[in-house]
């Protein structure tokens, strides 16, 4: 199972995108924000249960100069 952090953008079961903002208990239930594109475009914070996330978008740091 991949773990969910704070700030990780996950795809929920209805298709929208949502971003984790707070971890309640790590595999059960979380704090996100809800992108809604529908009427215009609106974010709505909500509680989402782990069942309700289809997949997990990591964010990976790529240096721009090498660490001396």
């Amino acid at each position: 199972m991949v773990n969910i952090e704070e700030y990780d953008k996950v795809k929920l079961k209805n298709g929208e995108m949502a971003r984790i903002v707070e971890v309640y208990e790590a595999g059960v239930l979380y704090e996100a924000e809800i992108f809604r594109p529908s009427n215009g475009f609106s974010v709505t914070v909500d509680t989402v249960k782990h069942e309700d996330i289809v997949s997990v978008f990591k964010e990976i740091e790529y240096p721009l100069v090498s660490a001396s």
